[in-house]
């Protein structure tokens, strides 16, 4: 498998997350440069952290227009996995990959600080790996992180189990004082409707190494991997997908003599 990692000017965690996925995870990764219309043939794509094009205008209103994104847009209609990371996030919503809006923090002050957030769905390529519930913690740093969309948009969220990941304290709890930036309902992440793009403010690819002060982030980048695993031993390049049913089908594990405990273990349903 092979991992891209999208480079922008003003990227400043591109090598964070390059280093993750190729020393900490032990998969083949590369950096691709914002002005090529290459994927390089990657199996997975990370949108990183930074300030791409020094946020002018908008976080993230320059990004989208990169020549980069237009193959990344096709990717991900395509089923691939996409992956946007604080700034990354705010691209991918610009660029129309995900629902929402990102604002300014409610406070109007950057923040950067070790947060705890909670697991909504285990219902998707990147979270199969976590319990629904389970707080994880990872370390933020935007100004723009209060993520924003309308009342129909929300609704479709909840409804579909879209919303990855909520604000909370350490005990899990989502009331106000865990609200750090103001983001509605304490939304962290967003899926897509296809749930193979998920975009999150928090920094997986900060706190993946215990020497960091957290490692909980790498069980993201394990379940991509491990996703990537089970699409590769299938006869699609891009199954199996992920459903809001969830149920396997147990026939598609049958006919191609997988282990069904595999399909199992991801909660995965398959597009026939």
């Amino acid at each position: 498998m092979k991992f891209g990692v999208l480079v922008f000017p003003g990227s400043n965690c591109d090598h964070d997350t390059y280093n993750v996925l190729a020393e900490v995870l032990g998969a083949k990764a590369t950096l691709l440069w914002h002005a090529s219309a290459d994927l390089e043939g990657c199996d997975a794509i990370v949108v990183p952290g930074g300030f791409a094009y020094g946020d002018y205008l908008r976080t993230g209103a320059i990004a989208k227009f990169a020549p980069i994104m237009q193959p990344v847009k096709r990717f991900a209609d395509q089923g691939g996995l996409v992956l946007g990371i604080c700034n990354g996030f705010q691209i991918l919503a610009e660029a129309g990959l995900l629902p929402g809006a990102l604002m300014r923090n409610a406070g109007q002050r950057y923040i950067c600080k070790q947060v705890h957030l909670r697991a909504e769905t285990v219902n998707s390529p990147f979270t199969h790996g976590l319990t629904r519930g389970e707080v994880l913690r990872m370390p933020v740093g935007h100004m723009e992180g209060n993520y924003f969309c309308d009342a129909d948009t929300l609704a479709t969220l909840k409804r579909e189990d879209r919303i990855a990941f909520r604000y909370a304290g350490e005990d899990g709890s989502t009331d106000d004082q865990h609200n750090l930036n103001g983001s509605l309902e304490n939304i962290a992440g967003v899926l897509n409707e296809g749930r193979n793009v998920l975009g999150m403010m928090p920094h997986p690819d900060r706190s993946s190494e215990a020497l960091l002060g957290s490692a909980d982030g790498l069980k993201l980048f394990r379940a991509m991997a491990e996703t990537l695993t089970a699409r590769r031993c299938s006869s699609g390049p891009l199954l199996p997908r992920f459903t809001r049913d969830a149920q396997p089908r147990h026939h598609w594990a049958r006919e191609r003599q997988l282990p069904l405990r595999l399909y199992q273990r991801y909660s995965c349903a398959v597009i026939a």
